[in-house]
C-alpha cells in the first residue's frame, strides 16, 4: 500500500472529485502538497489544501460527505479505506497562520490546473515559505530550504524575511516564532544561497 502521494496520483483524485462538483471550487494547495506540486518533492504524505472562499468551502465538504469523507481532525477528511487525509483549510488560514491576503489576489498563488468547476492553484513561495517557517519543525525548515533551491532565482530574501516578519507580528507566539527567520536565513548563507 502506498503511504505517499505524488503530483499525477493527487491530480487523479482531485479529477474524480471534479466530476462531482456543480459548482466552482477553488483549491490553493499549500504545505507539502505545494512543495510536490512546485515540483519541489516527489511525493507528500500529507494533502494540504486552503479553501480561500468559504461558502465554496462549505458546499465541498458537504460533496465530500456525500462522497462518505468524514471528519477525522480539525480540519482533515478521509474516506474510509483510503491512506490519504485531506486538510482542507477555510479561507486564508493554514492551521494557525492566518495569512496577510486572501490566496486569490492576484500573485498570490499560481495556477496548476483549472477544470470547468474545479480550480488548483499553488501558493506563492513567500505564503508557502512564511507559513511552514511559523510551525518551525526540523522537517519544515528543510523543505523550505529545497524550495528556495529549487526557486532562488523567484525569491528575495530580504522581501521574504519581512513578509514573515509582519505575518509573524499577528500571532499570539510572535515571541517564540520571530527568531525563525532569522535562523533561516543562517543556514541558507551556510548553504551560500544567500550573502
Amino acid at each position: 500500500m502506498e503511504y505517499r502521494l505524488d503530483k499525477y496520483k493527487l491530480l487523479e483524485i482531485l479529477e474524480q472529485w471534479h466530476h462531482f462538483l456543480r459548482k466552482k471550487v477553488h483549491l490553493i494547495a499549500c504545505g507539502g502538497t505545494a512543495m510536490t506540486l512546485w515540483d519541489v518533492k516527489p511525493s507528500t504524505k500529507d494533502v494540504d489544501f486552503m479553501v480561500p472562499n468559504i461558502s465554496e468551502y462549505n458546499y465541498l465538504i458537504k460533496v465530500l460527505k456525500d462522497l462518505d469523507y468524514e471528519s477525522v481532525t480539525g480540519y482533515g477528511w478521509l474516506r474510509k479505506g483510503d491512506v490519504f487525509r485531506f486538510d482542507l483549510f477555510p479561507g486564508k488560514r493554514i492551521h494557525t497562520t492566518e495569512l496577510l491576503e486572501s490566496p486569490l489576489e492576484p500573485g498570490q498563488h499560481r495556477l496548476l490546473k483549472e477544470y470547468s468547476r474545479l480550480y488548483i492553484g499553488i501558493l506563492n513561495e513567500y505564503d508557502l515559505i512564511a507559513s511552514k517557517l511559523m510551525r518551525g519543525t526540523g522537517v519544515d525548515f528543510e523543505d523550505c530550504l529545497m524550495l528556495v533551491k529549487a526557486r532562488h532565482e523567484h525569491i528575495d530574501i530580504g522581501l521574504l524575511a519581512s513578509h514573515f516578519r509582519e505575518l509573524a507580528s499577528y500571532d499570539i507566539a510572535e515571541d517564540r516564532i520571530a527568531g525563525n527567520i532569522d535562523r533561516f536565513i543562517e543556514l541558507l548563507r551556510e548553504e551560500k544561497l544567500y550573502e
